[in-house]
């Protein structure tokens, strides 16, 4: 009797419809020298975009979102509609980034059997922990010396 959550699909007494783990059939098999090379980097160039997909979480959306309440809050002179669009759109874009991120891992998965790794779990969680401590670590340097607080430490007007 297994009673493992991993292979009971997170319950003790039986298992969920579609909670299976997966089961390979057999080894992928390695193809040629070149198309092991093709497969990598392919690979790679997966693994680039999803970090790169991870970074704009760090900047580049909630500041576009954020500009862009700004203009929703300029042109009808309501700052709750601002902040409202600013607020959902990033909600959605969050949820749609991370839908993507989810599917580009699978597809890197099969990249990396067609390759012929036995390659059975994603890289989307190191990439998303990486990505994010490294976030974490340039924005509140960001936060701290150049952009919010850096003024109330470290004064430019002498006094």
């Amino acid at each position: 009797m297994r009673t493992d959550p991993t292979d009971t699909g997170g319950l003790f007494v039986s298992r969920r419809p579609g909670t299976r783990p997966i089961k390979y059939r057999e080894l992928p098999t390695r193809g040629s020298a070149g198309r092991q090379l093709f497969d990598r980097a392919i690979s790679l160039a997966i693994a680039g975009l999803m970090v790169l997909i991870n970074l704009l979480f760090w900047g580049p959306l909630p500041a576009g979102w954020l500009w862009i309440g700004a203009q929703v809050d300029y042109h009808s002179d309501s700052v709750s509609a601002g902040i409202g669009v600013a607020f959902v759109g990033m909600l959605l874009t969050l949820v749609a980034a991370l839908a993507l991120l989810k599917r580009l891992d699978h597809v890197w998965i099969l990249v990396r059997r067609a390759a012929g790794y036995d390659q059975r779990k994603g890289i989307l969680v190191p990439i998303f922990a990486t990505t994010a401590a490294i976030g974490a670590v340039l924005f509140t340097f960001w936060l701290v010396f150049i952009g919010g607080l850096g003024s109330s430490i470290m004064p430019r007007n002498g006094g």
